[in-house]
């Protein structure tokens, strides 16, 4: 079983930027791929980016690609999520999740069997 522990969020204006971090603990973190999922308000949760266990592939959902970018040290066990050019549309609760398998892509459609508290960011008009 894997901890997740996100940080990072915030309230910021629509333009701005925040980065997130997840710390992972209790197993090998550097044989997983990972991922960033949001939730907001009466709606579902949905896929924001994932990156494979090495790191050498990326997803993203198309309403943030290029503003957004998933990264990860495995020395540090962390997986991070830049996001940048903030619309109020972002505003979410955003969790930090590990894929079940090990050895995985990190793809939209993974399985991923752990998950982190969530941290808050709100984007303000």
């Amino acid at each position: 079983q894997v901890q997740l522990v996100e940080s990072g969020g915030g309230l910021v204006q629509a333009g701005g930027s925040l980065r997130l971090s997840c710390a992972a603990s209790g197993r090998t973190f550097s044989s997983y791929a990972m991922g960033w999922f949001r939730q907001a308000p009466g709606k579902e949760r949905e896929f924001v980016a994932g990156i494979s266990w090495r790191g050498g592939r990326t997803f993203y959902a198309d309403s943030v690609k290029g503003r957004f970018t998933i990264s990860r040290d495995n020395a540090k066990n962390t997986v991070y999520l830049q996001m940048n050019s903030l619309k109020p549309e972002d505003t979410a609760v955003y969790y930090c999740a590990a894929e079940a398998g090990a050895y995985g892509l990190g793809s939209p459609s993974a399985n991923f069997g752990s998950w982190g508290q969530g941290t808050q960011v709100t984007v303000s008009s």
